[in-house]
């Protein structure tokens, strides 16, 4: 297996394009089905990294004496190999497991009644869990990273001149050689800003050389982008590329930031999977944030789409540093509560296709345990992220059911009483709003906009939200 990390990187966006079909981009909702193209024919790198991530989980099932894994479902309306059946999108099956963990009660049965509590007591047990069962430890020692700007050039965005740094974040791979991380990161301000600026920063992006993703159907959407319209408020932006941190395939475990640190060999149980770890990688951007004199790094905001919206709510819970957060269409293994039967289950994460994003204790709860069994839910997860405003965000059912808007909804809802324990609001309502009715109010934001899979019409909201923090 070769050693330089380039060739999985590149790799990775061919895997996730084969893997659509039954993945997080089926959106559409099994009452409405509609024509599929014909599947794309793979390519032997696709196969051979497809190969490689399933002996991969394969191996991690046998480590945990794991026999079967349960299979998630599909939104698509024919069957699909691998798949359990349709997609569940019935209101009235949708909570099997009504009772959440209770955030504010400790192991002990007693309640948490301040807020020294929830920091020394309740809030450590949590993340414990976390780091054992869901996502995984990150190591307590990583390499370190030397940023390098490699270009500052000068530009225009629309009427707005600007100033684009690209970087390079050269882990230090002394300890093992075999295996080489640059972090890619490019950072934008605007030109006459007269001191530092507040930045908003997506993870998203292509590795330098790599091929360009192809257009997305329909072209554009309408209006500014949203770069323009950070840029419109007086800030800047910035874009961090996963890949170049951790692949986004098993098949890539023991290369990047997880190989490096174990040398090349596989993972543990409660070794850190690939959420983790590119948010390992927006920490890493934010400690060259406060060193670059044009950012205002108290005032950094992180958001992600779809498997970044993922990363992005474990960003924010992990690193206290990040002062706001936009969370879309995150899903399973976002901030979607895991008790939720609707769209995307724990089972569809635990697949082939996904499961190296989670720790490999994940695994057991998609066989011989389910998901009532899981000691944590993500309404815990966006509690973690308390006292700083975070905005939830999802599309229409018919689009962006698979991301399971109400059970988003849900998780924040349940998040809101450690909001008010550390003076803060949540929510300020348990009753799901109509589409395109922001809870806007808190400091905990939702909103479910009428688009389908896709961050952009709610851009706008969740600038007005920042620039009451900004």
């Amino acid at each position: 297996m070769p050693t330089r990390s380039i060739r999985w990187f590149i790799g990775f966006a061919v895997l996730v394009v084969a893997l659509i079909p039954t993945g997080i981009m089926s959106q559409q909702p099994a009452s409405q089905p509609t024509a599929q193209p014909a599947p794309r024919e793979r390519t032997p790198e696709q196969l051979e990294i497809e190969r490689l991530s399933i002996a991969d989980r394969q191996k991690m099932m046998d480590l945990l004496q794991i026999k079967s894994l349960r299979l998630g479902p599909t939104s698509r309306p024919e069957p699909q190999p691998g798949r359990s059946g349709l997609v569940n999108y019935d209101e009235s099956k949708a909570n099997p497991y009504p009772n959440l963990p209770d955030p504010l009660v400790l192991k002990n049965g007693q309640r948490v009644t301040s807020a020294e509590m929830w920091w020394k007591q309740r809030r450590p047990e949590i993340v414990e869990d976390f780091d054992r069962e869901v996502y995984g430890r990150a190591p307590e020692k990583t390499p370190a990273v030397k940023w390098e700007v490699i270009s500052t050039t000068r530009g225009m965005n629309g009427d707005v001149p600007i100033i684009t740094k690209e970087l390079v974040g050269h882990v230090d791979n002394s300890s093992y050689p075999q295996v080489k991380v640059e972090i890619e990161l490019t950072l934008t301000t605007p030109a006459d800003a007269k001191g530092s600026v507040p930045v908003i920063m997506e993870f998203g992006g292509r590795l330098r050389g790599a091929p360009p993703f192809p257009p997305r159907p329909g072209g554009p959407p309408p209006g500014p982008t949203w770069q323009e319209q950070v840029l419109a408020k007086g800030w800047g932006y910035a874009g961090l590329v996963p890949a170049s941190i951790q692949a986004d395939n098993g098949a890539g475990l023991t290369q990047g930031i997880i190989g490096l640190v174990n040398k090349g060999q596989s993972r543990k149980p409660d070794d850190w999977g690939s959420l983790r770890a590119w948010a390992w990688g927006a920490s890493r951007a934010l400690d060259y944030f406060e060193t670059d004199s044009s950012v205002d790094a108290k005032r950094v905001g992180i958001e992600g789409h779809s498997r970044y919206g993922k990363a992005t709510i474990v960003t924010m819970a992990y690193d206290s540093r990040f002062a706001i957060a936009f969370v879309s269409s995150s899903g399973a293994g976002g901030a979607k509560l895991h008790r939720r039967n609707w769209g995307e289950l724990l089972e569809n994460v635990a697949a082939p296709n996904e499961y190296h994003w989670m720790a490999g204790n994940f695994l057991k709860y998609a066989g011989p345990l389910n998901v009532g069994d899981l000691p944590v839910d993500s309404h815990q997860l966006v509690a973690l992220c308390a006292p700083r405003p975070v905005f939830l965000s999802a599309g229409a059912t018919e689009g962006d059911g698979w991301v399971d808007a109400k059970g988003t909804f849900m998780a924040g809802a349940g998040a809101g009483p450690v909001y008010k324990l550390l003076g803060k609001k949540g929510l300020g309502t348990d009753e799901f709003p109509p589409i395109a009715t922001g809870l806007m109010d808190g400091d905990l934001s939702f909103r479910q906009h009428t688009g389908g899979h896709t961050s952009a019409p709610n851009w706008p909201v969740f600038l007005e939200f920042a620039q009451r923090y900004f």
